[in-house]
């Protein structure tokens, strides 16, 4: 057992699974391990998940319990990725920051597909707007902030300059950030940035209701190779974090349309903007 182990909430999963399989076929700790020749020791720590387990183990446990095999299978292939991820994060040399990393996929974009529920999308932030959000105690997500604007502002001139859609509340437009004056100064940016025809801002009025994907905002990044696939980039104050699979991806693609159909269209949009502006 590694030393100081702490198991993941897959871990867990796995060992509630395990000890799901014995209770069924109404098996006791010490004559489910007689028949698979673990102690009963070894079956307890890994139904509890205080020590990992092995693929393997969970195997030879599927195969005594007469698990039917595509199920101990999906268990097995849960394992492997818990034993990867474990390996992962136990100093093997492997630190990668996605939070970090972001303002360099900007870069690299063609297509940014943004949607927000409480505030400016970081690539049209202020500074002033940034350093009220984070109360200047926090300079290092400052500083990956202002370089995802600054990724921005380089590709506006590119021949193939990043494309740029979002959406958000119109509750981001009314939380007054950093006071009336910053939070003007914000708002008559976003009508200046709207005039960029690779820019596209909509809004979704307080008077819709429920809408796709709320409470959960995200970043859709495309790019022009096709061995790239697109990344979707979800971040809290902890960290942040890439999601790759295509199928999640999709996902995301859905339901940003669908947000753009809630929400005003992009003069009925700038409107509100406007509106929210002249009230400060």
């Amino acid at each position: 057992m590694p030393k100081d182990f702490r198991a993941t909430t897959l871990e867990r999963a796995i060992g509630r699974q395990l000890a799901g399989w014995r209770d069924e076929r109404e098996l006791s700790l010490t004559e489910a391990g007689q028949r698979v020749g673990f102690s009963s020791a070894k079956l307890s720590m890994m139904e509890n998940a205080v020590q990992p387990s092995a693929p393997v183990d969970v195997m030879a446990l599927g195969y005594v319990y007469k698990v039917p095999t595509p199920e101990w299978q999906a268990v097995v292939l849960r394992a492997q990725y818990a034993e990867r991820v474990r390996a992962r994060s136990s100093g093997d040399g492997l630190n990668f920051d996605p939070a970090a990393d972001f303002a360099n996929l900007v870069f690299e974009a063609t297509l940014l597909r943004a949607f927000t529920t409480d505030l400016v999308p970081s690539v049209f932030q202020l500074p002033g707007y940034t350093n009220a959000v984070l109360q200047d105690d926090d300079p290092v997500r400052t500083a990956r902030l202002a370089m995802v604007r600054e990724a921005w502002a380089t590709r506006l001139t590119d021949r193939d300059p990043l494309a740029v859609q979002v959406v958000f509340p119109e509750a981001v437009l009314r939380q007054v950030v950093g006071g009336p004056r910053v939070m003007k100064a914000q708002l008559l940016h976003l009508m200046e940035v709207s005039e960029h025809e690779t820019v596209t801002l909509r809004v979704v009025p307080r008077g819709a209701g429920a809408y796709p994907a709320m409470g959960s905002p995200f970043t859709l990044l495309g790019f022009p190779h096709r061995q790239h696939n697109d990344v979707a980039y979800l971040e809290t104050f902890i960290k942040g974090e890439y999601v790759e699979e295509p199928g999640l991806t999709e996902q995301c693609a859905s339901r940003f349309e669908s947000l753009r159909e809630r929400a005003l269209g992009t003069g009925e949009s700038l409107e509100l903007i406007a509106e929210a502006a002249a009230d400060l």
